[in-house]
């Protein structure tokens, strides 16, 4: 079973390693993380560096694809040999899945088109564009072979689910005890709705400035 991970610059680290983490505890896999060229890329911070392991033409009919997401999504949903990459991908894949919004590359490659589709909360009116539904009060959506999660850490959901379907719902929950992922959150939050207007308040010093002029295009659609 061949799982690759697409890896390019700009990306949300834990988007690729929360699935990574999951997906590379059952029996008969292998990860191969694709990217433009072999060699590290940095994530969006600029401060993490994660290396890609075989160009994405070296990699073309993976049986599985989990495409992560981050501010450089923007770029790759419009480069012909990512999208290429993907349409070719999704063709011949047993699952096309994507964190946050990875799912811009997937529905720009038009694997979303007449499906039920989520991503990041500041994204999921985006998707109409693709063609898709938009789902934004789900952490994962599944709509025949493509999984959609919602922003990072729901990641991490979606590749428990798709372990289930890889393997089975004891290998899932093994891999589930393996990295203790019993969330516990010191506090309600994580949506708009949960979320109170003094934490709010803090978004924008949060952002780093490619993440600002990201957010103001995806608020145009």
């Amino acid at each position: 079973m061949d799982i690759a991970i697409p890896l390019y610059a700009d990306m949300t680290a834990l988007d690729a390693i929360g699935p990574y983490e999951t997906l590379n505890r059952l029996p008969g896999v292998r990860i191969q993380f694709v990217g433009e060229e072999p060699g590290v890329i940095r994530t969006d911070t600029g401060m993490l560096g994660l290396m890609v392991d075989a160009a994405l033409e070296d990699v073309p009919h993976p049986d599985v694809i989990v495409v992560p997401g981050g501010i450089g999504s923007r770029r790759i949903a419009q480069d012909d040999r990512w999208l290429a990459w993907a349409r070719e991908a999704h063709a011949h894949s047993t699952w096309t899945t994507s964190v946050c919004t990875g799912a811009m590359l997937l529905g720009a490659a038009g694997a979303l088109e007449g499906r039920r589709a989520t991503t990041h909360w500041s994204s999921v009116h985006v998707l109409a564009s693709y063609g898709a539904e938009p789902v934004g009060d789900e952490r994962m959506v599944e709509d025949g072979k493509v999984i959609t999660a919602a922003g990072v850490s729901a990641g991490i959901d979606m590749a428990l689910t798709l372990a289930t379907r890889l393997a089975s719902e004891d290998h899932a929950r093994a891999a589930q005890l393996m990295m203790e992922y019993a969330p516990e959150p010191p506090f309600e939050g994580g949506t708009p709705l949960t979320t109170p207007p003094s934490a709010l308040e803090r978004l924008p010093e949060m952002l780093v400035p490619l993440e600002v002029e990201f957010a103001q295009e995806q608020a145009l659609g």
